[in-house]
């Protein structure tokens, strides 16, 4: 036998495990929560290198979009945060203390909070709560009020390396009777502007209502849903059906859900314009989607009649069921239990576990 055709399997072996190492290293670690990234630093000095450059923490936050935790306050208090999983979710604790004074969250968007001081002139402040990275927003000219209607709107990009967000506030016109404005901070000129679109009507809008889905916000309001179009400048009334429920996302479309006694329903808005449609027209502008009925044992005796919807993605839907916070997953169909923090929730934001850099 010629020795020399003999394959080098140890060279061979190394060569699998180098490649093995690449392909995770490329195409595994940017889908991890960044709490589960940053572990991986132990690994090796290569590794470490990688994963601290500012590139990988954009490709991460472009990569890993799911919902890993709750982020809530009761009466007020100290923001706490309920992992979905508490092995891969997590930001240091205490939680916020970084920022200059005690604030409140108002909204949530794909690893980046917006969060408003309590005292003085009530700024607003937007920071990654894992990296512990914040900025200061300037003052606007707008009086938004004591509970203002913020929703915050961050979509990660491929070509842009700094975070690259909106503001916008529905806040009672004091021009016009009747009428509400929407003033619009922009982080590219670091400025807020009042829109030229007015939306008349007299209606409350319910502030801790607010969601933003493909470039539109939606707000419940007293009398229906309220909608304002980013990309275009222009708003719309949908007609909700009912004052009360919650607004969710779902398949990428706008959802709401409705609670009546221990059954959930999912309605999908399906075409916002059906009230455009000609008489005798057979479309509608919702449509349902999900029936959901909670796990009695996991949500424990006397919480069916007593279900308030906290958050509802493609993925899960986070309910307080009495004292006990729990979620469902669409896929699984299985109610699971996530925490029993004893009080009065505020409204609850979803967090993605994020490197985002500020």
């Amino acid at each position: 036998m010629d020795r020399g055709k003999i394959p080098n399997l140890a060279a061979r072996s190394n060569r699998i495990y180098l490649d093995l190492e690449d392909i995770i290293k490329e195409n595994a670690l940017p889908f991890l929560p960044a709490k589960s990234v940053v572990k991986f630093q132990a690994v090796c000095r290569d590794w470490r290198l990688q994963i601290s450059a500012p590139l990988f923490a954009h490709k991460q936050s472009l990569s890993c979009k799911s919902t890993s935790g709750i982020f809530s306050q009761i009466n007020r208090g100290s923001p706490f945060l309920i992992p979905i999983d508490a092995n891969s979710c997590g930001v240091p604790d205490p939680i916020l203390n970084f920022l200059p004074e005690p604030v409140d969250i108002k909204s949530s968007s794909n690893g980046l909070l917006c969060c408003r001081g309590r005292e003085g002139d009530k700024v607003y402040y937007i920071c990654n709560p894992f990296t512990k990275q914040w900025k200061e927003l300037p003052k606007s000219n707008a009086n938004h009020g004591s509970d203002p209607a913020i929703v915050l709107l961050f979509e990660p990009s491929l070509l842009n390396f700094v975070a690259e967000y909106k503001i916008i506030c529905a806040f009672p016109s004091t021009d016009f009777d009747k009428a509400t404005e929407f003033d619009i901070y922009y982080s590219r000129e670091g400025c807020w502007k009042i829109a030229e679109e007015m939306c008349f009507g007299s209606r409350t809008i319910f502030p801790k209502s607010g969601i933003h889905v493909n470039g539109v916000v939606y707000w419940m309001t007293s009398k229906n849903i309220l909608a304002f179009d980013l990309t275009k400048g222009r708003t719309q009334l949908l007609e909700s059906y009912g004052t009360r429920g919650f607004l969710g996302t779902f398949s990428g479309k706008l959802c709401k859900v409705d609670v009546s006694g221990d059954i959930i329903s999912l309605n999908i808005l399906a075409n916002a314009h059906s009230n455009t449609m000609q008489i005798g027209s057979q479309i509608k502008m919702w449509s349902e989607k999900e029936i959901v009925v909670l796990d009695s044992e996991i949500v424990g005796d006397g919480a069916a009649r007593n279900h308030t919807v906290l958050h509802v993605d493609s993925d899960i839907m986070v309910v307080l069921c009495g004292r006990r916070t729990c979620s469902y997953d669409f896929k699984s169909r299985l109610t699971k239990f996530l925490s029993s923090k004893v009080g009065i929730l505020d409204r609850c934001f979803p967090y993605v576990n994020s490197l985002v850099s500020l």
